[in-house]
């Protein structure tokens, strides 16, 4: 179980000008401006890849060494992640997964997670839907998947920095009480029924990944078929929003890394182009 929800939580936009929206490609960028004694960063991580794709930079790693702290979307560093991720698993008003299903559809879905992942729905049957992306994406990804935050993670350690969230473990849960239950198994059902296209699509999605082709990555997030399905806002541009001032707060009080998922950054009402509509001058790093 503690495997399956690490592999959840690592799966895991404000309207601007479109003078603001980054044209460079590039996953790590320098931030200044707004009084800064010194610069911090921001850096797009995508939560899961096969060790063969993954790299970290000499320049991020400079650039990690240079700062005081690290900030994630949530605090993967702290030890009480797992037992707050227990307690706000599960589906509110006693909802349970056969009820969002035909008799069929969970035939279906049980086989095939005895079959390929190793276990039957018995222990997701109350948990909300998006935990069974977890276990479906050593499917799509045919390995035994890295994770950028961890690695991070361990950089910061070395160095003694803080590892903190820029938002709460129940601020993301909650994000998929928002998306209705239904519409989250529907995703699921989609992805097993059209496995090879899926696959076709995240490697398509790593390959601008490696390319740092933020904008092309965004662009191709919002149209994937098994991504958002009409929940940008809840997913992404709200909390692009959100983040901004938290951002503001915790680099003005020592120079930090921010690391967050590479399609927050992108796009008109990305991370990038918000931090530019407040004043900020960032600036790609390769």
């Amino acid at each position: 179980m503690e495997r399956v929800l690490l592999l959840v939580l690592f799966c895991f936009c404000g309207l601007v000008s479109r003078g603001q929206e980054p044209t460079e490609n590039s996953l790590l960028w320098e931030i200044t401006g707004l009084g800064m004694a010194k610069p911090s960063y921001l850096f797009g991580t995508i939560h899961l890849i096969c060790p063969a794709d993954f790299s970290l930079s000499d320049s991020l790693k400079a650039d990690v060494m240079r700062t005081e702290q690290l900030a994630l979307e949530m605090d993967m560093d702290d030890p009480g992640m797992m037992a707050g991720m227990m307690k706000a698993m599960n589906m509110s008003a006693g909802n349970e997964l056969k009820k969002l299903v035909t008799e069929q559809e969970y035939a279906r879905l049980d086989r095939y997670y005895k079959d390929s992942v190793g276990m039957g729905l018995a222990m997701f049957e109350k948990v909300k839907p998006f935990v069974l992306m977890g276990p479906l994406f050593s499917s799509l990804l045919d390995c035994q998947p890295q994770s950028y935050e961890t690695a991070l993670v361990e950089l910061a350690g070395k160095q003694q920095s803080e590892v903190i969230g820029i938002e709460t473990l129940e601020e993301q849960m909650a994000i998929f009480d928002t998306i209705p239950y239904k519409d989250q198994v529907k995703m699921i059902l989609m992805m097993i029924d059209s496995l090879p296209q899926a696959r076709k699509e995240f490697r398509s999605m790593v390959g601008l990944y490696k390319s740092q082709n933020i904008n092309e990555l965004y662009r191709m997030t919002l149209q994937s078929d098994f991504g958002m399905e009409g929940n940008e806002e809840v997913m992404l541009f709200s909390r692009n929003k959100k983040w901004i001032p938290r951002m503001r707060k915790i680099m003005t009080s020592k120079p930090t890394f921010f690391a967050v998922g590479a399609a927050h950054l992108g796009g008109e009402k990305g991370v990038i182009a918000l931090l530019r509509k407040e004043g900020y001058k960032l600036r790609a790093v390769r």
